[in-house]
């Protein structure tokens, strides 16, 4: 039997290229199979749905709608509640207020920018230690810690403590994925068993802060006294267990898929190389070309609603699949060219809507020092295996190894 194009888009032979399966998914730009989910594939119908309030992100109406008799029961105490990534509003909207005062404008607005000396360094610092630049390991070497030392750094944990935290967000990262007709059943235990076992790191880090606060994120989120109140110690833990997990898993594929499409383009590499300041175009060509979220799988409609001459009842369950909106030849000009000087590069790399990447700002600029900086140093880079292997992730969509090699390293 022919699998269906929802086990395609999740099956893992399918992740080096996966915009073949989308451009088939377009053709039916809202796809529905049996029981399953909807899913959403055109630029202007996910930029609505992500702007509609009809649309939930709950996980809790998630369950309701397929089905779950426990969904509203209380959950253990030992397990962490829902981010706000996975709430709606009013919580989400006062949890990522309350998350935004301590990170960006107004209450904060140098917070980002003000990183820029050191991101530097830390990109510097990992160059400087490649060793043997005739096999380079990006993702090991460079493009996995850049970003975990640079959350670390942010939010207060000690970078030491990355080989703690490594596999549980592995494994919660692997829960995002879909599994149509499965039995989750394993897979969601494993998942709990990671954020209680990270609840429980981070609950140790957060009484340290609040007996020695620093000027990190963590010790402001746990001292923060606002116009919203002050967190509670479970809103507390699930903030910082998205914000370390988020903070480095999404910008980990952003690099390493930024320095496979430069190779793959040797012409926008030289200009890279030569002009600095492309690196801000760059980054946002990428994010639509090779965006390093490329579904979004856990929405449920709270009524019904009309998309594109479809009824999708309410109580569905949605997929919104960014990846292949952003190739949409209805909003885009050869949408499978990677062109750095599209005149109009509105993408939904990043999300739209209020659920719209909160580490947005301190991600492009993170990809925009890795690239720039790898394309300066890295003498006549090319690839050793195209294409890479990848992350089983489909939503989380990267290579595990990228295996490049140069003929030096500049100073």
């Amino acid at each position: 039997m022919t699998p269906s194009l929802l086990h395609r888009i999740l099956d893992h032979a399918n992740r080096a290229d996966p915009y073949p399966i989308y451009e088939e998914l377009r053709r039916t730009p809202v796809h529905h199979e049996d029981d399953g989910p909807y899913v959403i594939s055109t630029y202007y119908e996910i930029r609505g749905l992500l702007h509609d309030p009809r649309i939930s992100s709950d996980a809790r109406n998630q369950a309701v709608a397929a089905g779950d008799p426990l969904a509203e029961a209380p959950k253990e105490e030992s397990a962490l509640p829902p981010g706000f990534l996975r709430l709606d509003p009013p919580e989400h909207d006062r949890l990522r207020r309350m998350t935004n005062r301590p990170f960006g404008p107004p209450h904060t607005p140098h917070r980002v920018d003000g990183m820029r000396p050191e991101l530097h360094d830390i990109v510097s610092g990992l160059i400087d230690g490649i060793g043997d630049p005739s096999r380079i390991d990006l993702v090991e070497q460079f493009s996995y810690p850049f970003p975990v030392t640079v959350i670390c750094r942010l939010l207060g944990v000690p970078r030491e403590d990355e080989a703690r935290f490594h596999t549980w967000a592995d494994t919660l990262a692997a829960s995002l994925d879909p599994e149509p007709g499965a039995d989750r059943g394993d897979r969601d235990k494993e998942a709990h068993d990671a954020r209680m076992q990270l609840g429980m790191y981070l609950a140790g880090l957060i009484e340290e802060r609040r007996r020695n606060p620093g000027d990190d994120m963590l010790s402001q989120l746990a001292t923060a006294e606002g116009e919203d109140g002050a967190m509670t110690t479970m809103e507390l833990l699930s903030t910082a267990a998205l914000l370390l997990i988020a903070g480095h898993e999404t910008t980990v594929n952003l690099i390493t898929n930024g320095m496979l499409t430069l190779l793959r383009n040797p012409d926008v590499l030289r200009r890279l190389r030569a002009e600095p300041r492309l690196a801000v175009p760059v980054v946002e060509e990428l994010l639509r070309f090779e965006p390093p979220v490329q579904l979004l799988p856990q929405r449920t409609t709270l009524a019904d609603i009309e998309v594109r001459g479809v009824t999708i009842p309410k109580g569905s369950g949605l997929w919104l699949v960014l990846a292949s909106g952003n190739r949409d030849p209805e909003r885009f000009t050869d949408p499978d060219r990677f062109d750095p000087d599209r005149p109009d590069i509105q993408h939904l790399g990043l999300g739209s809507g209020i659920h719209s990447c909160f580490g947005a700002p301190l991600a492009r600029l993170e990809a925009q020092f890795a690239l720039a900086e790898l394309a300066r140093r890295l003498e006549n880079p090319r690839l050793l295996e195209d294409p890479p292997p990848y992350r089983q992730n489909a939503v989380l969509r990267g290579p595990r190894h990228l295996h490049i090699g140069c003929d030096g390293i500049r100073p």
